[in-house]
């Protein structure tokens, strides 16, 4: 078997050969010149970089046989710099917890101005899509149900003042289906009534609302019996 011979110094000794490995970035040990493989951060970023969508958009789950689809947005861990705040991702996510797409949100725009264009490239037809408060808008309501075929359940908070304030003014007192739920845990414990209401004949002022499902919390802080009350509403199709 033939081999080369290894370069010598002028003091007749070997040399060891040098690897590209830290022009490249790549950590090595000082003794034995291990590679260190990359943090789950390199990755990350990396990915991120590559293939904004992430993994998502390359091994994206098929939407159209799922019976629920959740819109969230988030900050991204590890893209944080120095000269750039963190990216901001808005995501679809089935009711079985698979990832569909994320789509990054650009600098000086808003999770709203990207809710079509993460859900335009899929079949929804039947699909119930739930979102936020922030995307309790007149124009999503409008797209998922007539060019996606697809229902929706939206959040109702204060941040749509007139919407809430007409949800609230409904003949609650008429609904038969109330479910009632406790849960204790992360310091509190916390009583939710939900109420059920068809709306179809009693005139509220939003795309293709046919039913509103009211959710009044009650939470009390274990350590100091402080006690608070929420009410959000929910107006699914």
């Amino acid at each position: 078997m033939a081999r080369s011979r290894s370069p010598r110094s002028g003091s007749g000794r070997p040399t060891r050969r040098r690897t590209p490995w830290p022009r490249l970035g790549v950590r090595t040990t000082t003794a034995f010149h291990v590679r260190i493989a990359p943090s789950a951060a390199t990755i990350r970023r990396v990915i991120n970089a590559v293939c904004p969508g992430g993994l998502a958009d390359l091994l994206g789950h098929d939407p159209a046989r799922a019976d629920t689809l959740a819109v969230d947005g988030k900050s991204a861990r590890g893209s944080r710099t120095d000269d750039s705040p963190a990216a901001h991702l808005l995501a679809a996510i089935t009711g079985e917890g698979m990832t569909v797409t994320r789509l990054r949100v650009p600098k000086k725009t808003n999770e709203i101005t990207c809710f079509a264009d993460l859900l335009a490239p899929f079949d929804l037809q039947g699909v119930t899509v739930t979102a936020d408060a922030l995307h309790a808008q007149r124009d999503h309501a409008r797209f998922l149900v007539e060019q996606k075929q697809a229902r929706y359940a939206l959040t109702v908070k204060r941040n749509r003042p007139g919407l809430y304030e007409q949800l609230h003014a409904l003949p609650w007192q008429q609904a038969s289906a109330k479910y009632y739920d406790r849960t204790t845990g992360h310091g509190r414990t916390e009583d939710r009534v939900v109420t059920a209401l068809t709306v179809t004949d009693l005139g509220v002022d939003f795309p293709h609302a046919a039913q509103v499902a009211r959710v009044v919390r009650h939470r009390t802080r274990t350590k100091t019996g402080k006690r608070s009350r929420e009410t959000v509403s929910s107006s699914p199709t």
